[in-house]
Order: C-alpha cells, then sequence, then structure tokens
C-alpha cells in the first residue's frame, strides 16, 4: 500500500508540474507533507520532518552550486568563456571546425549552466555559420551535445552535485567518471550525428541573440588566464581525488580531504577568479560583487527545488516506504543502473526538467544503495544520462533550440529531441563499460 501512495504522490508531483504549471518548489513541499500524511508520519512531528529535509540538502549543496555560479557569471562577464571559444576556434579551422565548437562547449559548460552557455555561444555558431557557408545546426548540435552533458554528467552543475549528495557519491570520483563517459558521448551524439544534418537550413535570420555584454570597465585576459581561472574546480576536485589513491601519507590524505570538499575547492576557486578574472583586470571588488549578487538571484529557485526534494527524501526515510521499496524492487530483474536510467527517463519525460527528474529517481532509489553494494558514483551518472532522455515540447531547452535556430518543429525533433536521447542512451552504454573495467 505504501508504494501505490508514493506512485500517486510522485504521480501528482508530475501533474502539479506538467499540467498546472505550479512552480516546482512548491510542488515538492505539497507532495512531500502529502506523501508523509498519507504515509502516516505523525501530524505534530510532519513539519519538522520536511524542514529537517529541507535543511540537510540544502546544508550539503548551497554553498557548491552558489560558488559555482558566481564563477560561471564572471567567466562570462570578464570576456574569459569568450576568449577560450575564440582561441579554440583559432587552433581548429575550417577543416575542423565542429570539433572546435565541440571542444569549446564542453570546457565553457563546465563552469556555466545550460542556458548561460547556450545564450553565450550560440551567436559564435551563427557567425561561424555565416563565415563558413554552412548549416547553423549541423555546426551548432556538436557545441550543444558539449553542453548538454555536462549539464547532465558533471558537477558542480545542479543535478549531479545534487545527485551526488543525496547517494552519498564521491564528488571528485563523479566529475572523473563523468568526464571519461563524456568524451566519447558527445563525440558520437554530437560530432558524428551532426553529420546527418547538414540539409536542416533556418528559415531566416532572428533577433533572439541577446548576449550578455562583457564588462567593458577592464580588459580582457588572455587564454591562459581564462582557462586556468574557469577549470580550476576541475583541476582541483580531480588532483584531490587522484592523490589519496597514489600516495598513502596520511598527512597528505588528510590535507586532500580537507581542501578536496567540494565547498572548500569552489570557495578557493572563487578566490582565484575574483583577483584573476575581476581584480587583474582593473574591475572593482564592487564591480565583480555586483556580478556575483546577480548570479545568486539567478540560481536562487534551483537551490530551492533541491531543497524541496531533500524533503520529499526524508519523508521517505522517516516513513519506512524506503524499506518497502528495497524489498520490491529487489524482486525486478533488472540492473540497478538500468533500473535508474529507465525511471529518470520516464520522468524527464514526463516532467521535461532534467534536474526535476534526477532528484525524484535518486530520492526512490537510495534504498538500492544498502543492497546491491553499488558503485553510488556511477550509479549517479546513470540517473544522469536518464535525466536527459528526450527533450520535447515541455523541455524550455527544446523551445530555446527552436527558437534561436528558427527551425520547423519537425527539424528541431529530428536534431535537438534526437541528440538528446543519443546523449542519453550513450551515456548509460558507457556507465556499463566503465563499470565492467573498473569493477
Amino acid at each position: 500500500m505504501s508504494i501505490i501512495i508514493l506512485i500517486l504522490c510522485i504521480s501528482f508531483l508530475i501533474i502539479q508540474i506538467a499540467w498546472f504549471k505550479i512552480n516546482a518548489f512548491v510542488a515538492f513541499i505539497i507532495t512531500a507533507l502529502l506523501a508523509g500524511f498519507f504515509l502516516g508520519i505523525p501530524i505534530n512531528s510532519l513539519s519538522q520532518t520536511v524542514q529537517k529535509g529541507l535543511g540537510e540538502m540544502l546544508g550539503s549543496i548551497t554553498l557548491i552550486i552558489v560558488f559555482g555560479t558566481c564563477i560561471g557569471k564572471l567567466t562570462v562577464s570578464s570576456g574569459a568563456a569568450n576568449i577560450i571559444a575564440k582561441t579554440v576556434m583559432q587552433w581548429t579551422g575550417k577543416k575542423y571546425v565542429r570539433l572546435g565548437l565541440m571542444i569549446t562547449g564542453f570546457i565553457v559548460g563546465i563552469p556555466l549552466f545550460y542556458s548561460v552557455g547556450f545564450v553565450l555561444l550560440v551567436p559564435l555558431i551563427f557567425s561561424v555559420a555565416h563565415q563558413f557557408k554552412l548549416s547553423k545546426v549541423y555546426l551548432g548540435i556538436p557545441m550543444l551535445a558539449s553542453l548538454s552533458v555536462a549539464h547532465g554528467f558533471l558537477p558542480p552543475h545542479p543535478s549531479p552535485m545534487a545527485l551526488s549528495s543525496i547517494l552519498n557519491a564521491d564528488i571528485g570520483l563523479v566529475l572523473i567518471y563523468g568526464i571519461i563517459i563524456a568524451v566519447p558521448t558527445i563525440f558520437i551524439a554530437g560530432l558524428l550525428f551532426s553529420n546527418l544534418l547538414k540539409n536542416i537550413k533556418t528559415e531566416s535570420d532572428n533577433g533572439i541573440l541577446n548576449v550578455e555584454e562583457v564588462s567593458t570597465t577592464g580588459k580582457v585576459p588572455d587564454f591562459s588566464t581564462s582557462l586556468f581561472s574557469a577549470l580550476f574546480p576541475v583541476f582541483g576536485l580531480t588532483l584531490t581525488s587522484l592523490l589519496p589513491l597514489i600516495s598513502e601519507n596520511k598527512t597528505l590524505v588528510n590535507i586532500c580531504k580537507t581542501i578536496g570538499d567540494p565547498s572548500i575547492i569552489m570557495l578557493i576557486s572563487l578566490f582565484i577568479c575574483t583577483y584573476t578574472l575581476g581584480i587583474r583586470m582593473n574591475r572593482s571588488l564592487q564591480s565583480v560583487m555586483d556580478d556575483y549578487a546577480t548570479a545568486i538571484k539567478d540560481v536562487a529557485l534551483i537551490i530551492l527545488i533541491i531543497g524541496g526534494a531533500g524533503s520529499l527524501k526524508e519523508v521517505m526515510i522517516v516513513s519506512g516506504v524506503n524499506e518497502t521499496i528495497v524489498a520490491a524492487l529487489t524482486q525486478i530483474n533488472l540492473h540497478p543502473y538500468l533500473l535508474a536510467w529507465i525511471m529518470a527517463a520516464i520522468i524527464r519525460i514526463c516532467v521535461g526538467s532534467a534536474t526535476a527528474a534526477g532528484l525524484m529517481t535518486a530520492s526512490v532509489l537510495l534504498p538500492l544503495l544498502q543492497t546491491n553494494n553499488l558503485d553510488p558514483n556511477l550509479l549517479v551518472l546513470s540517473v544522469g544520462a536518464g535525466s536527459l532522455m528526450c527533450s520535447h515540447v515541455n523541455d524550455p531547452g527544446f523551445w530555446m533550440f527552436k527558437e534561436y535556430f528558427n527551425i520547423s518543429m519537425k527539424d528541431t525533433f529530428k536534431s535537438w529531441t534526437v541528440m538528446e536521447s543519443l546523449v542519453s542512451v550513450l551515456g548509460i552504454i558507457f556507465v556499463f563499460i566503465l563499470n565492467s573495467i573498473i569493477h
């Protein structure tokens, strides 16, 4: 009975978001309260349970997401992201222009949220398309595949960060495994798949190209400074995750554990970017802080939605329904990674939001970790891959692509939706391949 109640509550959550267009944070809190009530949590402790779940989730990821958003904002406003893009394009030239765009999308996509990276890089795609007289969709898909993979697989993006917290994964290893899986995925779903899209033409040039202006109050950083500043979180997390594996020095291991805490790494990265992309470029500290204030406002709702998912998770734990789920799921003859992928894919198709799909799935699958000796890092990537499945009309990303590239619905499905589905399917395939190698 408890599983039926949970299914009805999750269905109600999907209906609230997809049909009634209720704010996702509000929908999560309503669902958590209803689930707790019907699952038998005492009325006098229900509110405290929801608050506890909200607080624990936000306590584990808020700093990371906020610092990461600030770094991304400064990467854009300082001109660092543009410098990275233009330099990579100069290296590759016309022959390998799509490879250059793909690499640019991956580099820029790690510190930037998807929507910011999309708006920043689309004008570059259009400029290159005009210069070389090539199809915009043909050039754009490799870059946008890179952005999508980074959004779904790699910390410090909100979904991988929240999934890592819920599933008790090691963020450094999620990042390393995610990059290993991402490279062949974007090569196939981006570079190779786009060869089939050469004949898709935009109907006409449109005016949806209002890109955020680069600051004119200071000079622009060079390529090496831009790359180092934007990717320092990646370098830091990777280094502090690998060093303890190759050295048994206790002091070094303790230092890596302290500095390698994601919130500490992100704070160090923020300090570095504030200097290298801000103060060193002759920008005032107040100007940089204004950028950070704007960034925090932009990400506040995402953080609250993740906190709402934490409330639902806590209700499931306190009510004991997670133990019932374990008993039921262990009877299903599917590998847990595949089960996670399927669940996330179904919810993604229903809701449209990759982040919401990942969070809903992770909350349900958490008990599996205690019974199957699974690698939580690969489970995070399985859910992340499923959450990217089949972007269609209920996904804002679908409409951004259609309107910016000014193509028909049919061509949007043929290009964008198929690309996202390929990313999802290839992601779970490479999860299984990586699992067979490391385990």
